[in-house]
């Protein structure tokens, strides 16, 4: 081979957009509705603490050099995410249940349980995008040869063995549900709706803007949802309650589509924003109010100035 493998970019013409019947889309909405507001009523504890931007990045440039498609980056990220909770949850049981049974034992275990979850880490991480490229088989499979040829170049030594005993651990973790909608299925498919309810900005000209879009509120996750967070609640310093309720907002994956679409539509072309902001209200339900506040702060994050002004709320309770 002459050189590395240049990663396939994504171009407008690997989406068909209209090829889908209404009565397909519909119950495919529907569905994800329902899961998506299944995950905003479970959301609790530490969820999106491993979403943080260096991981994010690790994920994103890793399955760059690999020549996956987006979907398989977006879903690495989050079966990481899910994984490493769990991890972090037994981690704290055990050293709970060896704090009761010795207290003077505790401290040296708590450390090695650590430091076994931080030295497998990378290995990990790898995992999970090679399982997210076989959810993709359709397109590219990571092999372990390729994976343990990056692992080497890293500094790390692993058998081939240790690769599948690694795939196993995340799989058995989350009881093999690892098939999970990304917030791209909720973007892709509110833009099929659109494109249906006639919207006047083309589905696959907001296409490669909200994949842009998306990359930077993953890139960004923290800030952008602690802006969103001081806006909602008008308080530039939220109290550790509000903080705790707003987990459920950071994995409404509907909510993050809708605001990458309007985002986009504004930077499209700005004098349809309203209009594409009023498509998305009437197709998820979800406030125009929101959907502006979300496109805002996506664009002060991303584009700066020239963002749509703040729409007008009525006072919210205190929480």
């Amino acid at each position: 081979m002459d050189g590395p493998l240049r990663p396939r970019l994504v171009s407008l013409s690997d989406f068909q957009f209209g090829a889908v019947t209404t009565e397909t889309i519909e119950d495919a909405l529907l569905h994800l509705a329902q899961q998506n507001e299944q995950a905003v009523q479970e959301a609790a504890g530490r969820m999106g603490s491993f979403r943080e931007t260096r991981i994010v990045e690790f994920v994103f440039l890793l399955s760059e050099q690999w020549c996956l498609e987006k979907s398989v980056s977006y879903q690495a990220v989050e079966i990481l995410e899910r994984f490493m909770i769990k991890q972090a949850e037994n981690i704290y049981r055990q050293a709970t249940l060896q704090l009761r049974e010795s207290e003077k034992a505790e401290p040296q275990n708590w450390r090695a349980l650590k430091e076994q979850l931080f030295n497998k880490f990378i290995l990990r991480l790898v995992s999970c995008v090679q399982l997210a490229s076989k959810l993709s088989f359709h397109y590219k499979i990571i092999s372990n040869i390729t994976v343990l040829n990056f692992l080497q170049a890293l500094g790390y030594q692993h058998t081939k063995e240790e690769l599948l005993e690694s795939e196993l651990d995340v799989l058995k973790s989350l009881n093999f549900q690892i098939n999970l909608p990304t917030p791209l299925t909720y973007v892709e498919m509110l833009l099929e709706v659109l494109g249906y309810n006639g919207c006047l900005v083309p589905a696959t000209q907001l296409h490669a803007t909200c994949l842009t879009l998306l990359d930077l509120v993953y890139l960004l996750h923290e800030p952008i949802y602690e802006s969103l967070l001081r806006a909602s609640i008008e308080n530039s310093i939220p109290s550790k309650l509000q903080g705790e309720k707003f987990i459920s907002v950071k994995e409404d994956f509907m909510l993050l589509a809708v605001g990458i679409i309007a985002s986009s539509a504004f930077i499209q072309n700005h004098e349809c924003w309203k209009q594409v902001v009023g498509h998305l209200q009437s197709i998820t339900g979800i406030a125009f109010e929101s959907i502006a506040e979300f496109s805002y702060t996506i664009l002060t994050h991303s584009v700066g100035a020239n963002t749509p002004v703040r729409q007008q709320r009525p006072p919210s309770p205190n929480t």
